[in-house]
């Protein structure tokens, strides 16, 4: 499997995300962003990290990284490798006694362990391709793809229809991205990914 090697661009919030935010990973030899959906506690537990902020009594993440350090338990990678049903899998690649493990966990917490072990992180490219978002899109490029191989089968004022979808979806997709609105452009981007699913 591929992998790609992302780093932190940053968290983003909006109004309506009840307490989640968006953590914004950004290709590290590319030009594509993946907003992945988070909650309140690990996004706070990653900012403080990023922010070099101490907290009074150590987080989750802090305890495991004291815990691992005492007993010679080494933090190697991140990788997030899965994405089914519209949420992310990850894995967090440890050593110990030069053994290699790996450890099934959210990317939220793996990231947060990640960020206090200095460990690198990386995607698949699976999934890069699938979620990222690039930075300027050619409209007429993505709307090729959904016509591949149904021209024939789909009714062509539906496929017209589909068509303008995507259009419109793109354009929000776009603007999303120039306000920086990343937790919006990842719901846009799932839309897209239902429609083109769909036609």
């Amino acid at each position: 499997m591929d992998k790609l090697q992302v780093d932190i661009l940053g968290l983003s919030t909006s109004p309506h995300t009840n307490g989640a935010y968006a953590l914004i990973l950004y290709e590290v030899e590319g030009k594509r962003k993946l907003p992945i959906i988070i909650g309140g506690f690990e996004a706070q537990a990653i900012a403080l990290k990023l922010e070099n902020i101490k907290p009074p009594r150590p987080f989750t993440h802090d305890l495991f990284k004291t815990i691992a350090e005492t007993f010679s338990l080494a933090v190697k990678e991140v990788f997030i490798d899965e994405l089914h049903n519209e949420t992310f899998y990850a894995k967090v690649v440890c050593e110990m006694n030069g053994e290699s493990h790996e450890i099934d966990a959210r990317p939220s917490d793996a990231i947060a362990i990640a960020v206090r072990f200095g460990a690198p992180i990386f995607v698949s490219e699976e999934i890069m391709n699938e979620a990222g978002i690039k930075e300027e899109q050619p409209q007429e490029e993505d709307a090729e793809p959904a016509e591949t191989g149904t021209e024939e089968e789909v009714p062509e004022e539906t496929m017209g229809k589909a068509e303008s979808s995507l259009l419109d979806l793109q354009k929000m997709l776009d603007d999303a991205i120039n306000r920086e609105d990343y937790e919006e452009a990842a719901r846009l981007r799932d839309e897209i990914n239902r429609v083109k699913g769909s036609s």
